[in-house]
């Protein structure tokens, strides 16, 4: 049950809610679902199971349906209501509005009118498949879908190969194989990976592996159900040619000093500073 009734502005409120597990969502987010002006959401039918869970009531309160399809009658008529001085609550069907979910739209319009937008963060599937991959976490980038044909899929992934993090991406359960056959001739076969299905929920599972080995895994197996996240460890860093490090430093060259093109390069790579400033001195004269 919600608690005590905050203080809802004008604004648009984006809502994070449970992605499979109900009562792992915030204290914040159940008060403004249960004193939230209007309520919007990807799915009515969704919200309205979740709000009975919570015991939190609809009291004749607006509930409107919005998603990607929606019209711009839809979003002009939200962003009326905040500018009528209500609060506008909008919730996906599971997660963080936004990320891979709709919303952004309604976002862009609301802070186009100059009104306000604001977050109540919580349950997201990037993040939490993220933690328990057992991958690097220190620094990652989330690519959403890949396609869902090869060509295109194998192009989307060549602009994520060299990539120095780890990679989060969403999939359909059903092409867990060619997504991950497709990963591992852009990515190579020995990239390690981990393959996250229905996080939070009872049968939740992380499957690791090679991108090479998962590939095979999913081809013998027949296609799991439920959510799925894939999770890429970033490229092995390998020694760089010198050829590769003239090539920065001139570039570096073009728009700073010696000085400033050895110490741009030297943190681009993690390299010593000193044998490239030489190395710069050298291209500069010759």
């Amino acid at each position: 049950m919600a608690g005590m009734a905050p203080n809802l502005s004008a604004t648009l409120y984006l809502v994070a809610t449970p992605i499979g597990t109900a009562s792992d969502i915030t204290l914040r987010a159940l008060d403004i679902l249960a004193h939230g002006d209007v309520l919007v959401a990807e799915d009515k039918r969704q919200l309205l199971k979740l709000m009975d869970i919570h015991g939190i009531k609809l009291n004749g309160r607006p509930l409107l349906a919005y998603h990607d399809h929606s019209s711009e009658a839809v979003r002009a008529r939200l962003v009326g209501d905040i500018k009528a001085g209500k609060s506008v609550v909008y919730v996906s069907d599971a997660g963080t509005p936004l990320i891979a979910d709709p919303g952004f739209k309604l976002a862009q319009d609301v802070r186009r009118a100059g009104l306000g937008v604001t977050a109540a963060p919580g349950a997201s599937a990037v993040l939490s498949a993220l933690v328990v991959a057992g991958l690097p976490t220190d620094r990652f980038l989330f690519g959403g879908f890949p396609p869902t044909k090869t060509a295109a899929r194998q192009r989307f992934l060549a602009e994520f190969a060299s990539t120095p993090a780890t990679l989060v991406f969403y999939e359909n359960p059903k092409r867990l194989s060619g997504c991950f056959a497709d990963m591992a001739q852009m990515f190579g076969p020995n990239r390690p990976a981990a393959m996250c299905r229905e996080l939070t929920k009872k049968f939740e599972e992380v499957r690791h592996g090679t991108l090479a080995e998962l590939a095979q895994h999913y081809d013998d197996a027949p296609a799991p159900k439920g959510e799925a996240v894939i999770v890429v460890g970033p490229p092995e860093k390998r020694a760089l040619t010198d050829a590769e490090i003239d090539a920065a430093l001139l570039n570096a060259l073009q728009s700073g000093s010696v000085k400033d093109a050895a110490g741009a390069v030297a943190a681009m790579f993690d390299l010593p500073r000193k044998p490239l400033y030489q190395r710069a001195l050298h291209l500069v004269k010759s």
